[in-house]
């Protein structure tokens, strides 16, 4: 009996060794790649935000223009979809001292004329308003309506009007698949905005990224649900730089 108990000691030390080691294991592998993935967004001091209708009723004097550096509120989608809460969102940052930009999602089963239209029809022309977004991702329901050439060339018809009507390089914002099938070694003077929750943008021929959006979960005060976060990839003397050559600064100064 006594060599028994001392089997069954033995077996529920060692369970208990593996369950403190197994428990020890999971922190470290959480410390690990949880941790430096959020300390590689907390790399960069320049931070933003975007919202659409899907954030609800934003209490804006809730949120530090001090914190967040910039804001992109969705405007458009496709050729006639324009989001409900784009003109209270734009109005109401703009007045709390936001630096504020627009984005279009872009269909790309339309003809970039008709998307173009309605995201200029929709977002005003302003000096101190940052550049317009294209938003590309893809869409297996429309991936084959273009050939590759051509939806390419409805993507330069829609940057190029929203560039000549703004006055501003447009940026892209992209998600990986989409970039790497289509977009890769194209528009290498328009820069790039990347989706990518799973550590630094990692993109075929690894292209200079410009903005980094890092998760969609994060949490602010005075947004009722998560929301996208983002950071620059530049410090303070990369942003002024940018908004300069936007000017959205005085670069005499």
């Amino acid at each position: 009996m006594s060599t028994r108990k001392n089997k069954i000691l033995n077996q529920r030390t060692y369970s208990s060794i593996l369950g403190v080691g197994g428990l020890c294991l999971a922190l470290v592998i959480y410390l690990v790649f949880f941790q430096q993935r959020s300390a590689s967004a907390n790399e960069y001091p320049i931070k933003g935000f975007d919202v659409s209708h899907h954030q609800g009723d934003i209490q804006w004097k809730k949120i530090s223009p001090k914190t967040y550096k910039f804001v992109y509120l969705k405007a458009t989608e496709g050729g006639d979809f324009k989001d409900r809460k784009f003109q209270e969102n734009w109005l109401q940052a703009r007045e709390q001292g936001f630096l504020v930009g627009a984005y279009h999602f872009y269909r790309i089963c339309r003809d970039g004329t008709i998307q173009a239209q309605n995201f200029i029809e929709t977002v005003p022309n302003k000096d101190n308003a940052l550049p317009p977004v294209i938003d590309l991702e893809y869409d297996s329901n429309c991936i084959n309506t273009f050939t590759k050439e051509q939806l390419l060339q409805e993507i330069q018809t829609m940057h190029d009007q929203v560039y000549q009507h703004y006055g501003k390089q447009p940026i892209f914002y992209i998600s990986k698949t989409f970039y790497n099938i289509v977009l890769a070694g194209e528009f290498k003077n328009t820069p790039l905005w990347v989706r990518e929750y799973k550590g630094k943008p990692d993109l075929k021929d690894n292209p200079e990224w410009l903005i980094w959006q890092h998760t969609n979960q994060g949490k602010i005060s005075g947004i009722p649900t998560v929301v996208d976060m983002n950071v620059f990839n530049g410090d303070e003397k990369d942003w002024a730089k940018f908004l300069q050559k936007n000017q959205l600064i005085d670069s005499s100064k």
